[in-house]
């Protein structure tokens, strides 16, 4: 599904009063306070116009895409009786994410992210609308549905990144992991839906009609988005190469070590969790059900999601940081406890129990990346948890079927299970992954000075910076460095040392690079307000407090450039954002 992006949401102070009017007229205008103190249901984010309307939208888009899946597949199997071309078919749609997922985060940063997403609808509608016609005409072939569908999962990878970026922007902070769970509900309630849905219209009219509503239904998200582009204000983009912005959102997640563990554990989560729905059929024939009671048990484990959407925030209320680690150990229990069950209906009441864990799991996954990253690489930060996750989601899925050969279904749920309750117990409270009220979003101070920089074209640049440390202050100097390398490192440069003078081991320097002189100037503005007081205390430590920095240019020799103007208005970023003064000020 898609979304929109309206700027930072920097929610101002007012009265209870203009709160409440303000969000019923679809601004996201509150005091973060009040909103802590009122606004924390599970449907608090319906309150706001914008997100309300693109939900609603979302909820017959994503209906549309199961009529999509269920008749894509067996329209395949009738092209070509073969499971491999199914399979092919079923996977078409999530293939594109693999490769495309970290390019498709740097242009959900690059680009407005409101237009991304109208192409990406429309991408997604013209494949379906493609199928429909070239079914109705009888001018389909087996290569030319999946080249189809190949395209439509293309427009998904894009879309993915986009639309989780933007949730931050669309509600306040303390609603974000709500606007999570209620999207949650809109898949869950399509999940319900859709299948048995697309079932009834093939019978009675044929995949066609599946693929030319699911055409339809991206419609009206085209329509909000449109809308709302129109209205909000368009916020500013960097301006950068394509492999520069990937690798700068690699080294974010790289260099954001709570990020980084995030990262890890969803992907852990995604190869231990995959189990339950990958090998469910086999477990089903286990015991003794057929297509009937497949289908009864992923409608108790989607029954379950939708009531894990309605339960988070109180369950996160009271677990607060032991979130995660209990929601993950939880989930992994009733997957024990699935590939145990005597019968059907334990199955279906472990399943059941499974889908509140499920989504406790994802929601809080999912809205803590949101909340760690900040807006210039949110769509790379979140490419990059969609990689994590969905990404190993198949790998998972792979393993659960090579155990499930060796050892039978139930006893893949059995061990993988055990192995996820090692993972929620043990290596998630290990992780430290902060709760969603502990976690600190960066901020950037509004009155902090951008001054007007001349544009120049040249690198990489080599930043060196000089302190005069006392003796026995070293030890402190240098834990402060390890944090200013992951400053610098995070928000802009691709290499960083730190160097002594031979002759006076307490004079030590500071050196990183970045790939140009603009990518310097952007580096600045990233330099959020706990990254600008590292930057402060590192200041701080310089026997005169007064450390200087040099900035060298990469020269061309054999067509160097004009350098005359290349210093002007540098300084006053430095006097600004908590950088080092500028060597000879």
């Amino acid at each position: 599904m898609g979304g929109l992006t309206f700027g930072t949401f920097r929610p101002p102070r007012q009265s209870c009063i203009a709160c409440n009017s303000k969000l019923a007229a679809g601004e996201a205008g509150t005091d973060t306070d009040y909103l802590d103190s009122i606004y924390v249901t599970t449907v608090a984010p319906l309150r706001i116009r914008r997100f309300r309307t693109l939900w609603l939208a979302s909820i017959f888009s994503n209906i549309g895409s199961f009529l999509q899946a269920v008749a894509a597949s067996w329209l395949m199997l009738e092209l070509t009786d073969s499971a491999t071309w199914v399979g092919l078919m079923a996977a078409s749609a999530t293939l594109p994410l693999l490769f495309l997922s970290l390019a498709a985060g740097a242009v959900a940063d690059m680009f407005d992210r409101r237009w991304v997403l109208v192409i990406a609808q429309i991408t997604m509608g013209a494949s379906a609308a493609a199928m429909a016609i070239l079914t109705m005409i009888d001018r389909i072939t087996p290569g030319t549905l999946l080249a189809l569908g190949l395209l439509l999962g293309t427009g998904l990878a894009f879309n993915l990144p986009a639309w989780q970026a933007t949730v931050p922007d669309l509600v306040p902070r303390g609603m974000v992991a709500s606007a999570v769970a209620l999207n949650s509900v809109a898949f869950n309630v399509a999940r319900a839906v859709g299948p048995a849905l697309g079932g009834i219209i093939i019978v009675v009219a044929g995949p066609e009609l599946a693929f030319g509503l699911n055409s339809l239904s991206y419609l009206g998200v085209i329509v909000v988005l449109i809308a709302l582009a129109r209205v909000m204000p368009t916020p500013d983009r960097e301006e950068t190469s394509m492999v520069n912005a990937i690798a700068l959102g690699v080294r974010f997640a790289r260099f954001t070590p709570a990020f980084r563990r995030l990262l890890n554990l969803a992907a852990l989560f995604a190869a231990t969790s995959a189990v339950v729905q990958a090998i469910l059929p086999n477990r089903t024939d286990e015991l003794g059900g057929g297509a009937a009671e497949y289908g009864v048990l992923l409608g108790a484990m989607g029954l379950g999601a939708l009531g894990g959407a309605f339960s988070r925030r109180r369950m996160s209320e009271r677990l607060g940081g032991y979130t995660l680690p209990v929601s993950i150990g939880l989930f992994s229990i009733t997957t024990v406890a699935v590939g145990l069950s005597p019968g059907m209906p334990w199955a279906i009441a472990s399943l059941l129990a499974a889908g509140f864990a499920w989504v406790w799991t994802l929601a809080t996954l999912n809205a803590t990346a949101q909340l760690m990253s900040p807006e210039w690489v949110r769509g790379r930060a979140m490419s990059l948890y969609t990689l994590s996750f969905v990404g190993v989601l198949p790998l998972g899925s792979i393993l659960a079927g090579w155990v499930a050969d060796r050892i039978g279904a139930d006893g893949a749920y059995t061990l993988l299970g055990i192995i996820g309750i090692a993972v929620g117990f043990i290596v998630a409270p290990a992780l430290r992954i902060p709760s969603l009220g502990d976690i600190e979003t960066p901020e950037y101070e509004e009155n902090r000075a951008q001054p007007d920089h001349v544009v120049t074209v040249g690198g990489p640049v080599m930043i060196t910076t000089t302190w005069n440390v006392d003796h026995r202050r070293l030890d402190e100097f240098l834990e402060v460095m390890q944090e200013v390398r992951l400053v610098r490192l995070r928000t802009g440069a691709y290499r960083w040392r730190l160097y002594r003078d031979a002759s006076n081991p307490h004079r030590l320097s500071e050196l990183f690079l970045t790939v140009s002189w603009e990518e310097h100037l952007a580096q600045h503005r990233r330099i959020d307000d706990a990254s600008a007081a590292v930057l402060l205390r590192a200041r701080a430590l310089d026997i005169d407090q007064s450390p200087r920095t040099t900035h060298r240019i990469a020269v061309d020799v054999e067509d160097p450039e004009n350098w005359a103007e290349l210093v002007a208005a540098h300084a006053e970023y430095h006097k600004h954002d908590g950088s080092v003064p500028l060597d000879g000020e």
